[in-house]
Order: structure tokens, then C-alpha cells, then sequence
């Protein structure tokens, strides 16, 4: 009898998800457009809406006055039953980017709050400063601390989940053992921990080029650092240490070399790209600037692309996706020009074959992929809190 009652549960919990997941997506749907969408029969389509509506997930928003007989109530989901908040946070590095970017959005995804801001995480604990953040996005949204449910964080670095521990992070305390016990005690909110470029690749996924691939990896050329997501059939490939896709750290050099020790990020991280264009008498501040400002000069484009095939020649020949996704603000601001050299000095490099795109989001990319990643949290949490009551 366990089993069955257990059953029943888990199937209750599939039909409430399945009619939640049509409400969020189209919403303003009528019993019977559920009843179309779900295959579900009207009594089940009328308990599940029951549950939701006392819940507090769902609302009667309207009544259809264009159909014959009684009129129909229109449902939708109530965008206010729970937020999510996304905070990136970056190193500031040369590049003069902000080094934290926040947003929080609504149960159906609405943008709600967001903002930018420099934070010296030398002089300002790691703990004070993403509690202070998400404080800050709930009061520019007027939304009460209580209603968020959920917070992603994203950060520049490797995060183990087996202790619960950054690794290869450069920004200052992030790497402290118990950090992130700590922030989650803190906030007492749920909290999800990820690398940047991996909720890149989420939100790449989801949203932009790689939204019909089967598979894909995605290289990051940052302002300052270099990283590498890979995505097998909709899993992020994430390693046993969550190291997978530290491209930067890759080795350029022969063990008996007599020349120094390099790695691709001396090839074309930040500095070697400022390097570069300096070589080639192009000017401007960050990374992202001399890429744009170098879309007029061949052999700069040219030389940079080759340096970039020599990682991407690597990724292919061990993982051959069927994309390879140019991203980050240094990748986007070469544009069609930077994708046109790179796909060139792909073809001469190697007897390999990939498509190579560059990233069609022209939003922040992260932050993006931490509100999908927060979002999909919350609404499995509301779910499963539904079918446990």
C-alpha cells in the first residue's frame, strides 16, 4: 500500500508539473487548452488546478467570453509566488568590468531588478558582499526576503562540490575553505554554486546558437581569462573536481624546452591580446575594445585567430562536438570578422571538421544562465513541496 500511495504521489506531482510548466510558458490558458496541452482528463485537469490555485501558484486571471456556454477562466501563473536571484561574480582584473552583476526575476522569468557594481573584495568580506547584494536587488524590486527562494551564484573559478570549495579563483577570499557554507548560512536562501562559463553555456543552450545542438562546447574569451564549457546531449561536463574546462591552464611547451613555460592563456588571454594589438599599432583600453577596434586590420584578425585554432583544435580532436561556440564579451566584440578569421585559420590548421559559431546572445550571457538555472530550481522545489503537502 506504501507503494501505491507513493505512486500515486509522484504521479500527481508529474501532472501539477506538467500543467505549472504550460502555465509559465504560454500562460493565459483556459481548462481546456490544459486539458489539450496534457492529454489529462477534465477531473484531473480540475484537481490539478485546485492544488495550484490554493498553493498560491496560480491565479484566475480572466474569463473567455468567446465561446458558447458558461465563461471560461483563464489561468496564469503567479509571477509573485517566488524570485530567484543570479549574482556573477568577477575579476576585475585590467579589464575595468564591474566586479559583480546581479539580477532577480519573478516565477515566470520577468526581469525584476538588476544592477552592476565594483566591489573590493579585499577590504569587503565575500559573505557581507553577496548577502548585501541580493538585500539590494529585493529592495529595488520592493520584493519581501522572504519571497526569494533561491539564489545561483556564479564565479570565475572551479567550485567542488565535494568540499563545497573554489578552486583556481583569482578574486580575493573566494577560495576560503567553509566560504560557501558560510554565504549559504547567511543568505538562508537555497544557494547554487557553478562556474561562470558553464551558466554560459546553459544559457547558449536555451536561448541562443546552440539551441538545436547535440552536442556543443563553448570557449570563452573573457576580458582577462580564457574557459571552456561542454555540453554532451544537455549535461554540463563538469569533471570530478569541477576543473573541467580550465582551458587557460592548458601547457604550450615542450618538458625540455629551453623557453619559458606557457599556456594558452598566455596565447590569447587578455594580456597577450593587448600585447598583440599593441604589436599592430591598435589602440584602446580593454581586451574587448582592441578586438572591436582591430576589426579593420587582416593581419592582426588573422594572427589572433590562429592562436585561438590551436585551443580549438585541441577541444575537437578529443570531444569533436558538432558546434564550437564563440563567447564572451572579448569573442563578441570581433564579431563577424573575428568568426570569418577563426573559421579560416580552422580550415588550414587541421584535418578536423566542427561548425564554429559565434554566440547569438547579446545579453550577459552568465547571469542569463544563473536566472534559467535559479528558475528551474525554484519551480522543482514549489513542485515538490506541493506533492509532499
Amino acid at each position: 500500500m506504501t507503494r501505491l500511495a507513493g505512486s500515486s504521489k509522484l504521479l500527481r506531482a508529474m501532472n501539477e508539473s506538467a500543467a505549472l510548466a504550460h502555465l509559465l510558458d504560454p500562460g493565459r490558458l483556459t481548462r481546456a487548452d490544459l486539458r489539450r496541452l496534457t492529454a489529462l482528463s477534465t477531473p484531473t485537469i480540475s484537481e490539478v488546478l485546485r492544488r495550484l490555485t490554493e498553493a498560491g501558484l496560480v491565479n484566475v486571471v480572466g474569463h473567455d467570453s468567446g465561446r458558447p456556454g458558461p465563461n471560461a477562466e483563464i489561468y496564469s501563473a503567479n509571477p509573485d509566488a517566488a524570485y530567484t536571484a543570479a549574482v556573477s561574480v568577477r575579476d576585475v582584473g585590467t579589464s575595468g568590468t564591474p566586479s559583480v552583476a546581479a539580477a532577480l526575476c519573478d516565477l515566470t522569468g520577468t526581469l525584476r531588478a538588476r544592477f552592476e557594481s565594483r566591489v573590493d573584495f579585499v577590504a569587503t568580506d565575500p559573505v557581507a558582499a553577496v548577502t548585501d547584494v541580493i538585500a539590494r536587488l529585493g529592495e529595488q524590486a520592493g520584493v519581501p526576503a522572504e519571497r526569494i527562494r533561491y539564489v545561483q551564484l556564479s564565479v570565475p573559478g572551479a567550485y567542488d562540490p565535494k568540499n563545497e570549495t573554489v578552486r583556481l579563483v583569482d578574486v580575493p577570499g573566494f577560495a576560503r575553505p567553509g566560504l560557501v557554507p558560510a554565504i549559504a548560512a547567511a543568505v538562508g536562501i537555497d544557494l547554487g554554486i557553478d562556474n561562470d562559463v558553464n551558466l554560459a553555456a546553459a544559457a547558449e543552450r536555451k536561448r541562443g546558437a546552440a539551441r538545436d545542438a547535440e552536442n556543443f562546447a563553448l570557449l570563452w574569451i573573457g576580458q582577462d581569462g580564457l574557459g571552456l564549457a561542454i555540453d554532451i546531449n544537455g549535461v554540463l561536463l563538469r569533471g570530478a573536481r569541477g576543473s573541467a574546462g580550465e582551458i587557460g591552464y592548458m601547457p604550450l611547451y615542450s618538458p625540455d624546452s629551453s623557453h619559458r613555460q606557457a599556456d594558452l592563456q598566455d596565447l590569447f588571454g587578455g594580456g597577450a591580446i593587448k600585447e598583440l594589438a599593441r604589436d599592430h599599432g591598435i589602440t584602446g583600453d580593454t581586451p574587448a575594445e582592441l578586438v572591436a577596434n582591430g576589426a579593420g586590420h587582416p593581419e592582426f584578425l588573422a594572427t589572433l585567430a590562429d592562436r585561438i585554432v590551436v585551443a580549438l583544435a585541441a577541444v575537437v580532436a578529443v570531444l569533436d562536438p558538432s558546434l564550437v561556440v564563440l563567447a564572451g564579451p572579448t569573442a563578441q566584440a570581433g564579431g563577424e570578422a573575428l568568426l570569418a578569421a577563426v573559421n579560416a585559420a580552422f580550415r588550414r590548421a587541421a584535418p578536423l571538421e566542427c561548425t564554429i559559431a559565434a554566440t547569438s546572445l547579446n545579453d550577459d550571457a552568465v547571469l542569463l544562465g544563473g536566472l534559467d538555472a535559479g528558475l528551474a530550481a525554484v519551480r522543482e522545489a514549489l513542485i515538490t513541496a506541493i506533492r509532499d503537502s
